[in-house]
């Protein structure tokens, strides 16, 4: 992981391997042209106030996302200054805002791998903007190379950028310190969460994952219990259990509970963790499986935010729920047209066993309703629907209290996690009644992620406020990295439960 510093040094006698300063379109109301941004004052005046010109000299502009690299001015003690854009200037007597900090200092960290130790000299005017640095460049630098030669990627043969220096922070200052440790907790958690999506399936079957949230457990105080194929037959988990079927590689049922002695209020966390969906008997066609490790980023992301929550100490309760099941075709498995009894004693026809997510997560959202927390919110990779209704960019938000589903969104928004309120439209619920069950777990073809939706919303207790989280477009970037997100694994979700964390200590969600 990336080493952080809040630093008071000058720009110029800093050592370091580079410096990195903003630059933006100029508001067309003032100069029109490249301006460098506040936090860069040293670095210009070392240029003779000319750097902007320097810069579009170079081809520079402030769109977001652009690098340009030059050597430092004479007297710095950093060989090179790297110049990110910034997007558009903001409106007079306004800042920058919070993710275009965050995406500038994860698109400077990513091209700084290589380098031992950078400067950020972005804008930096109070504790919430070095937050938003900090998590950019500690998400930014992020690399999987666990599978590569010597742990680092043989075609470029560069480690991630070592060490981030903010400039202009104020080391002994409360919220500065307290902005960078809340930065660093999430951001490692967040990066783990990276880690279990991108491992192969041969290495993260449910009960290595179970291993894994155990060993997290007693290093933070998190109490971890998991149910084994043996306790799940015994105590009726119907859904887990028959998406598991198929697989030499037993489901799990694990429950993580972080408890403080101050909470007033108990948040449930579900996720959805099929370590690899073949698609089962009603396979998936070729080319649509070779991604389907990341089908346990939403138990992934309930993890990390269980274990983010336990490291900032949070005054709330919260218990995570990890559906943990492999989803393959054999002898064994679950078949079109079987009846499942699920653990709320409900009967579900499975019509394709390629709907799988929403059978494991119905199990776990009754065993979470069963402790009659204040709210449950479930998180998954569940429909290729939501993809085509939002894109690769933003998750779908569904939920049986519109208030609830309209704070999850701005909590989203807050921490930088496109989403979207997606309604819930009883009409479609018919599609799912079986002339066998007491319900099918599929329903009509067009709406298909909102279909999902109303068959979890059938396994959540009676008076319990509850939202949905459709991750399956974010979850895993196919594309090029981009800002702080990174090819692969991207760890969606996790931020916003942490803020739903945050939210409901402070008594400011319902």
């Amino acid at each position: 992981m990336t080493a952080l510093t809040l630093s008071t040094a000058a720009a110029p006698g800093l050592r370091a391997d580079a410096i990195v300063i903003g630059v933006a379109k100029g508001a067309a109301s003032r100069s029109g042209g490249l301006v460098v941004a506040p936090g860069a004052e040293a670095v210009d005046k070392a240029y003779d106030g000319k750097l902007a010109g320097v810069l579009e000299t170079l081809g520079a502009s402030g769109a977001e996302g652009e690098v340009t690299k030059l050597p430092a001015p004479s007297g710095f003690k950093t060989p090179l200054v790297v110049a990110v854009g910034l997007g558009p200037e903001p409106e007079k007597d306004s800042s920058f805002d919070a993710e275009a900090l965050r995406r500038a200092a994860g698109t400077a960290a990513r091209a700084l791998n290589g380098s031992k130790k950078a400067a950020f000299a972005l804008p930096l005017t109070d504790a919430a903007d070095a937050g938003a640095i900090a998590e950019g460049a500690l998400l930014g630098a992020y690399s999987f190379d666990a599978y590569k030669e010597n742990g680092k990627d043989p075609k470029k043969g560069r480690a991630p950028l070592a060490e981030v220096a903010l400039l202009g922070g104020k080391p002994r200052d409360r919220a500065y310190k307290a902005a960078v440790e809340r930065a660093l907790a999430v951001s490692e958690e967040l990066n783990r969460a990276r880690d279990l999506i991108n491992t192969p399936p041969n290495d993260l079957y449910p009960e290595a994952f179970a291993a894994v949230v155990q060993a997290a457990g007693k290093e933070h105080g998190i109490k971890v219990q998991v149910l084994d194929d043996k306790a799940l037959v015994k105590g009726g988990y119907g859904g887990i259990l028959g998406v598991g079927g198929g697989s030499e590689a037993k489901p799990r049922l694990v429950k993580l509970s972080y408890t403080s002695s101050k909470a007033k209020k108990h948040l449930a966390l579900v996720g959805k963790g099929i370590t690899y969906d073949s698609g089962g008997i009603s396979l998936k066609p070729a080319g649509h499986n070779e991604t389907m490790k990341c089908d346990m980023s939403g138990a992934a992301a309930v993890f990390a935010a269980v274990v983010a929550i336990a490291r900032l100490g949070l005054d709330v309760n919260v218990t995570g729920w990890l559906a943990l099941a492999e989803n393959m075709p054999s002898g064994s498995a679950v078949r079109p047209g079987d009846v499942l009894r699920m653990y709320s004693g409900k009967t579900v026809e499975v019509l394709n066993t390629d709907a799988e997510g929403r059978l494991v997560l119905a199990d776990a959202l009754w065993a979470a309703s069963e402790e009659k927390p204040d709210a449950i919110v479930d998180v998954a990779t569940l429909t290729g629907a939501m993809m085509l209704a939002l894109g690769s960019r933003t998750y779908g938000i569904m939920a049986n209290d519109d208030a609830f589903r309209t704070a999850v969104h701005e909590a989203a928004e807050e921490v930088g996690e496109p989403a979207w309120p997606m309604p819930l439209p009883e009409h479609l619920r018919k599609g799912m009644d079986s002339p066998t069950a007491d319900i099918a777990n599929m329903g009509e073809r067009m709406g298909g992620g909102l279909v999902a939706g109303l068959f979890l919303r059938e396994f959540v207790g009676e008076g319990i406020t509850w939202a949905h989280l459709d991750i399956a477009g974010p979850a895993f970037n196919e594309g090029g990295p981009f800002g702080y997100t990174p090819k692969g694994g991207t760890g969606t979700a996790v931020r916003t439960l942490v803020r739903l964390a945050e939210l409901t200590a402070a008594g400011d969600l319902g």
